[in-house]
């Protein structure tokens, strides 16, 4: 490698690639917000890097990805080195150099935050992936030997892609179930394209197959298919089965019209984008009771200050609301969402109101909502979580107007009847069950079934679904080696 030029973030600046410019988003542009580097902005940008005896980027990351090192790379224009050091990581970079919260993570944790701005990794990943890929670039699995073994994997989510991905470069055929039409989970369904591009998954799928991948989509476990049926024909069963069940908070006046919790708003819409028939499929169990209003000229106001929040106010935003509020019962320090996500938002002009905590939705005619009435808060006490907790202010209640309101108070696991008859233990806030005592990490309690991402550790990031899958599999590559090893084991007595 070059020498490196250590002193090069005192004249080259943080800059991000081009942003689609504020009129066409608010006029309905659904395009990627942000859009990509070319190679010398990319090369520039990556010789920021200070090459950190001790990286706290990588330290940060969930995956620890080798950021100094690829960023190195990208310096020196070796793009498709850059691509494979990037993979033996994180199976899927180009999604989380999309919409990881690099603010609150590598980027966050930067050692030139100190002054002079991070250094803009997730861009850099977007762009290194992107590129190779174009390129032609595809994993190398020369070396890989078929075992002959099989792993049915349920959830086409980050944490059931990634474990894929893991599987196959260990010579172990995967087969990957999912209730929807499309590849991704929440990266397809959930999260708007304008910040990540549909296509990006196709890709996705597209280099999944090359590798042996095989997907079996619209098929739901437990209805169109047998767990016992999976446990007959694979040698073990990884879930990544995600957390679809919403937080509600319990208000009153939440069965008004107009009311709807924010997933089926993201799927629906997000169908209706990429025109992939967004009518009679399923939204994680709500499609026979759940309407969707059209947003077009209305008051609307999202109660929840997360990432998903925050993704539900620049849709509305993009489908034309007349007004678009966010209220979060904490002050903005506290918020969990992204901040760059928040400062988008704000740029789209979308109104916070901080330390408002929701008491009910209100309505004038009986049926339909038309405001959300509120009481400030102050932070008192930090709660279990080391949180201060929203305390009310008595006599400051008021009322949003809104003709929408959109719950976004966050998601948990639910662990299904068709696994629980299994034998599978979860805790009482639904998450399942795994490693511990003898068992393998992300191991269940029963000995053929893996768990990982969000139905094990609830609504989290993409990147630790991913961190999750990845390592799912290496327990999963393990139990199976040992087998082979041993032929008569746990897996014949189960």
């Amino acid at each position: 490698m070059s020498k490196k030029q250590v002193f090069q973030f005192l004249d080259v600046p943080r800059d991000m690639p081009r942003k689609v410019p504020l009129e066409l988003r608010t006029e309905g542009d659904w395009n990627e917000l942000y859009g990509r580097f070319g190679q010398a902005e990319a090369a520039h940008q990556a010789g920021r890097c200070l090459d950190c005896g001790n990286p706290y980027c990588e330290a940060r990351c969930p995956v620890h990805n080798y950021i100094p090192n690829w960023l190195q790379l990208v310096e020196e224009g070796r793009i498709l080195e850059a691509a494979a050091l990037c993979h033996e990581t994180n199976p899927l970079p180009e999604m989380c150099g999309r919409v990881c919260p690099q603010d609150r993570l590598c980027e966050g944790a930067c050692t030139l935050n100190a002054g002079f701005g991070a250094v803009t990794i997730g861009a850099v990943e977007k762009y290194i992936v992107d590129t190779a890929f174009e390129q032609g670039w595809r994993p190398d699995l020369s070396k890989v030997v078929p075992t002959g073994r099989q792993v049915a994997i349920v959830g086409a989510g980050p944490a059931g892609l990634a474990c894929a991905d893991r599987l196959a470069r260990a010579g172990i055929g995967a087969t990957v179930f999912d209730r929807y039409e499309q590849i991704g989970g929440l990266l397809q369904f959930g999260i708007p394209s304008f910040k990540l591009d549909k296509a990006v998954i196709d890709t996705r799928r597209e280099v999944l197959e090359e590798m042996g991948v095989r997907f079996r989509l619209g098929v739901e476990v437990g209805r169109d298919v047998a767990l016992g049926t999976l446990l007959k024909d694979y040698d073990a069963v990884f879930l990544g089965l995600g957390a679809y069940r919403y937080t509600d908070g319990g208000l009153p006046g939440q069965d008004l019209r107009g009311v709807l919790p924010a997933l089926p708003f993201l799927v629906q819409n997000g169908r209706i984008v990429t025109g992939r028939e967004p009518h009679g499929r399923p939204i994680a169990g709500w499609e026979s009771h759940i309407e969707l209003p059209d947003l077009a000229g209305k008051r609307v106001v999202v109660l929840g200050g997360g990432d998903t929040g925050m993704d539900c106010v620049r849709s509305a935003v993009r489908l034309g609301a007349a007004s678009v509020t966010c209220a979060y019962r904490r002050d903005e320090a506290n918020m969990p969402g992204s901040a760059r996500e928040v400062a988008n938002a704000r740029e789209e002009g979308v109104r916070f109101l901080f330390n408002r905590q929701p008491l009910a939705i209100q309505s004038q005619d009986g049926s339909h909502a038309s405001g959300v009435r509120v009481v400030e808060t102050r932070l008192g006490e930090p709660d279990d979580k080391g949180r201060r907790s929203p305390v009310p202010i008595p006599g400051s209640e008021s009322v949003i107007e809104a003709d929408v309101v959109i719950i976004a108070f966050g998601f948990s696991p639910r662990v299904p009847e068709w696994l629980a008859s299994a034998g599978v233990q979860a805790r009482e806030n639904g998450r399942i069950i795994v490693g511990g005592g003898e068992r393998l990490p992300y191991q269940t309690t029963h000995p053929r079934l893996f768990a990982g991402g969000d139905c094990v550790r609830g609504a989290d990031l993409v990147v630790t679904a991913v961190q999750e899958g990845r390592d799912a599999a290496r327990s999963i590559a393990h139990l199976l080696r040992s087998e082979a090893d041993h032929p008569h084991s746990a897996l014949d007595a189960a």
